[in-house]
């Protein structure tokens, strides 16, 4: 059975990154950070592992982990929050809002006898929670 490092996102920020060095000194950091997970015994996943650049002067490089070449993606979900390549919490709020819709519409269906005080202890444990989850991040 092999273990692998679960959840760990590195995140690397370089205003911007348009020069081969800077790429060059990302992709050391990738080996470090690879080398350091083999002597601790815990190698990463590399399937699982992504690249999103940011910013409208990023060269768009490619790394590489293990001679396998990461995928470049637009959006990436961690502990639940979506965040985007340029940064704005519209996606995120999107799916925050068909969540508490879905909720919602449960409530609406299967709740026959609908008084005001019921609705709003269902409203708090079902919606809210949806709503108020890492608004911060957002």
């Amino acid at each position: 059975m092999r273990a692998y490092l679960i959840n760990i996102m590195v995140i690397l920020i370089i205003f911007p990154v348009i020069l081969q060095t800077d790429r060059e000194i990302i992709q050391q950091d990738l080996h470090r950070v690879l080398n350091w997970s083999y002597m601790w015994q815990m190698p990463f996943n590399t399937i699982k592992c992504v690249v999103m650049h940011l910013g409208t002067r990023n060269a768009q490089h490619t790394y590489v982990m293990e001679s396998q070449p990461l995928e470049v993606v637009t959006e990436e979900k961690d502990l639940g929050v979506t965040v985007c390549n340029n940064l704005k919490p519209t996606r995120q709020c999107q799916l925050v809002y068909a969540k508490a819709s879905k909720a919602l519409g449960l409530i609406t269906r299967t709740i026959s006898f609908k008084s005001a005080s019921i609705l709003l202890k269902l409203y708090k444990s079902l919606v809210r929670p949806h709503l108020e989850y890492c608004v911060s991040a957002w």
